[in-house]
């Protein structure tokens, strides 16, 4: 039930963190020297890019899902309502970081409540059959990153065996924190970042140090191909 209800929210809600705009450096703000340059340009791109595979995750869904009229109308009338009180909290100036935080938290709850509310029970269904065929298509993706890995780092057999099993290891105890309800948000997120810290750690001991020159190398290549698109 709770991957359901993260499917519902990752295809229909309107996720307003992602949209918030990213102020631009100040007038006459200089680069310090290597500094690498950010394009605001491209990062507009991207939050539009963002915006339209939203709609189109949203659609696809709704088509595959067959909803009625009806439900199109109420999934409507519920993100605009969620966009009203995510605008709302946003504008509140007396309230400190982690009470907006909270509210919002509050508020997505409440979306995830109100969208899983729409579906029947052969839809509950067939939503969790997406979300499977999902799942097995990230895999894949995993899969080939992992081999375009090995082949680039030279790893041995052993090590591409140990990076699955710290994978699966880690996704299972991610799960375990974010489905604990005896949790509030500020301690799953401490605990979601040390799991990421322990993971970060072990698996440098997983690679050679000349795998992880290499490995250095490329992030480095990449940061710098992405700063001058």
């Amino acid at each position: 039930m709770k991957r359901l209800l993260m499917a519902l929210t990752a295809l229909f809600m309107i996720s307003y963190a992602a949209d918030a705009q990213t102020a631009p450096p100040p007038a006459g703000t200089r680069h310090q020297p290597g500094e690498i340059r950010r394009n605001p340009g491209k990062n507009q791109r991207h939050r539009k890019i963002r915006r339209f595979h939203r709609r189109h995750r949203r659609r696809a869904v709704t088509e595959q899902l067959h909803f009625s009229d009806q439900q199109n109308a109420q999934a409507k009338v519920y993100r605009q309502d969620f966009r009203s009180k995510m605008k709302a909290l946003n504008n509140k100036e007396d309230i400190t970081v982690k009470e907006q935080r909270d509210e919002r938290a509050a508020l997505l709850k409440e979306q995830k409540s109100k969208m899983q509310s729409l579906l029947t029970a052969d839809q509950k269904k067939n939503l969790a059959a997406m979300q499977a065929n999902r799942k097995a298509k990230m895999e894949r993706h995993y899969q080939t990153h992992l081999n375009t890995m090995k082949a680039k780092l030279d790893l041995s057999d052993q090590q591409v065996t140990a990076l699955q099993s710290q994978r699966t290891a880690m996704m299972e105890k991610a799960k375990a924190i974010k489905e604990n309800d005896q949790l509030n948000r500020h301690a799953k997120k401490e605990q979601l970042m040390a799991l990421k810290n322990d993971m970060k750690a072990s698996r440098e001991k997983i690679f050679s140090e000349d795998q992880l020159k290499k490995i250095e190398a490329i992030k480095q290549a990449h940061t710098q191909k992405e700063a001058v698109k």
